[in-house]
């Protein structure tokens, strides 16, 4: 079958209508900005949770749907009606397990599916993802917001003219969360995908993006609330800490105003880009209604790195771990 797909939108002729899944979730206040920001509107949305009042931020005709049947057949409707009034993009804020079915649901409206990462939890529904892009014609968009941190961006630039030595990394993530993060479905494997798929995603683009594929992955550390490791990629050898227990943080906790701490060491040169996430969601939004966004092939390395690292047994191996694992067991 041809692939035939669209490759953005002209912004002078269309105001484009959104609807949304997960929108009382944690990250759809960020959804909600950039479809605001770029000039666009959000006529429907659908959670299981009622808490949706930031939708009157910025409309009061929004339609709220608790039951995503519902919110289908709301879709389908509009799809059958005006051009002006059907819905051209998903935007999909659900828990990670039901990511790809969400994804189904808008590319069967007709509607090109934006979608938090991760995309999938288990590398092989990639697959049937672009099967459904083929036969329907739309796309599926992820947000891999780091590429765009400028920080980020200009170290990018600078490794890749370098390329003749290889680069010695440490990369630390350290964000604090409570007690209700283990009994939610965050804290559920099967429904998050773990630490790694839910916190680590996007560090692992990050990584990949970086400094190309990974050749030898290990894990040393893989409990509920801490990880760690060791990636040799094709230009670093990388040891990585991931944890949202509080105590990792290398100062003290300060609730609401600074639990989070990331940091990538490159050959003793460290950034520090904790607070690198700010309007990046608006820029990833900018680049998808050009037609730049990044898609299912985009994300699979990651997604299949992160398959890897949940699915390999822990050892640990004093000459190549992250110097955090070293100090701790060190203190046991």
């Amino acid at each position: 079958m041809k692939r035939i797909l669209r490759i953005g939108y002209d912004r002078r002729v269309v105001t484009l209508n959104f609807a949304m899944v997960g929108v009382s979730g944690f990250v759809a206040p960020r959804h909600l900005q950039a479809i605001h920001d770029t000039g666009n509107r959000l006529i429907a949305a659908t959670d299981p949770s009622d808490s949706a009042g930031i939708l009157d931020r910025y409309s009061l005709d929004v339609k709220f749907f608790r039951e995503i049947e519902r919110f289908d057949r709301f879709l389908e409707k509009v799809r059958r009606g005006p051009e002006a009034d059907r819905v051209h993009f998903v935007s999909i804020c659900s828990p990670n397990f039901l990511h790809d079915a969400h994804v189904r649901l808008a590319l069967r409206a007709q509607a090109d599916a934006i979608c938090e990462k991760p995309l999938v939890i288990s590398p092989w529904n990639l697959d049937a993802l672009q099967q459904l892009e083929l036969e329907t014609g739309r796309r599926v968009y992820t947000v891999l917001q780091l590429r765009h941190q400028p920080a980020l961006k200009e170290l990018r630039v600078a490794l890749q003219n370098d390329r003749q030595r290889r680069h010695q990394v440490t990369l630390t993530y350290v964000t604090a969360r409570g007690p209700w993060y283990d009994v939610s479905w965050k804290g559920a494997d099967e429904r998050s995908g773990g630490l790694g798929m839910n916190i680590g995603i996007h560090l692992f683009d990050l990584l990949l993006w970086l400094f190309g594929p990974a050749s030898r992955c290990e894990v040393h550390l893989c409990e509920r609330r801490r990880m760690a490791g060791f990636l040799e990629l094709r230009d670093a050898d990388v040891r990585w800490f991931l944890s949202v227990e509080p105590r990792d943080l290398p100062f003290p906790v300060m609730p609401g105003k600074k639990t989070t701490y990331r940091s990538i060491d490159v050959d003793g040169s460290e950034l520090e880009f904790t607070n690198a996430f700010g309007e990046l969601h608006t820029v990833v939004y900018e680049q998808t209604l050009k037609g730049e966004g990044k898609g299912i092939d985009d994300a699979r390395p990651s997604i299949e790195l992160v398959h890897r690292i949940r699915t390999s047994e822990p050892k640990r191996n004093r000459e190549l771990e992250h110097p955090l694992l070293s100090e701790q067991m060190a203190v046991k």
